[in-house]
């Protein structure tokens, strides 16, 4: 804790404090390091031994770009991740109302079951997901990636969802079905408009997590419906074959995608509204 003494600007801070700061620091000059290394790799020429590269070329990134077939991965990433938004947002914006608005035996329970896919690390149900997804024959190409991928898509539609439809004043609706509104123009021409903000927020939140998912995208895609994350691991994996200056040119355009995406989140996604509503209902 910092100490500020009247009638003076310096600062003592506990020794507690500095451990702190300092295990901070020393991760941030670590991470800094890391993603700066394969920053400066991806643009190096040759680097042996030296602190920087003998020189510098933009050819890596057209060599990645074609050795690694990058743009029917990139289409592929795009494709999965566009239906599992579509899909989670179909299943979640209706079971969002239904947990705003309705009140029945068993709620928090079920609130509980759909919060366990967030709470728990993906490959602890991944496996036996997997698993099932090949007893039936969907696993292996693009539609077993998206069943997976949905599994925690769909929750995160509902966290994100619920408490806007909680804002939304109930008297509204009322209004509207007395005026003789049925579901589906309450839905469509109510709710949608007042909801489309947080729709929004909830497909980029999926869109972010869909593309940087491996694990369940790992276990589930087939030659045809890997993910760039998952292109990503079988390139590093197979050291050796290729350059690895092309290799990390594939790492910084997957890096700058999630980062453009995280920005783009963070602009429409309250992170800590997410934890206090995960908060509110910790238990079934």
């Amino acid at each position: 804790m910092a100490v500020i003494q009247p009638g003076k600007r310096r600062i003592v801070a506990s020794p507690a404090a500095w451990l702190v700061w300092g295990a901070v620091a020393f991760f941030l000059v670590n991470l800094a390091g890391v993603v700066g290394s394969v920053l400066v790799s991806s643009f190096g020429t040759q680097w042996f031994g030296t602190w920087l590269p003998e020189g510098f070329t933009t050819s890596w990134y057209a060599t990645a770009w074609q050795d690694f077939q990058l743009f029917d991965v990139v289409s592929v990433t795009l494709q999965i991740s566009l239906l599992v938004v579509v899909i989670s947002v179909l299943i979640g914006v209706p079971a969002s109302y239904v947990l705003a608005r309705r009140t029945f035996p068993g709620k928090n329970l079920v609130y509980f079951a759909f919060l366990l896919p967030i709470l728990m690390p993906p490959i602890t149900y991944g496996i036996p997901l997997a698993t099932v997804l090949y007893k039936y024959g969907f696993a292996g190409n693009m539609s077993g990636v998206v069943l997976a991928n949905l599994v925690p898509s769909v929750p995160f539609v509902i966290l994100t969802m619920t408490p806007f439809i909680e804002q939304i004043n109930p008297s509204i609706e009322s209004a509207a079905r007395m005026c003789g509104a049925g579901m589906r123009a309450l839905f469509l021409r109510v709710l949608g408009p007042l909801l489309v903000p947080g729709i929004l927020a909830a497909s980029i939140l999926v869109l972010v997590r869909t593309v940087g998912m491996f694990e369940l995208t790992f276990l589930t895609a087939g030659p045809d419906s890997q993910t760039l994350v998952v292109a990503l691991y079988y390139s590093m994996s197979a050291a050796g074959i290729r350059a690895q200056q092309s290799v990390d040119a594939m790492a910084v355009i997957y890096t700058s995608t999630m980062l453009v995406l995280l920005v783009i989140a963070l602009r429409y996604v309250n992170p800590t509204q997410l934890v206090a509503r995960v908060k509110e209902n910790p238990e079934p």
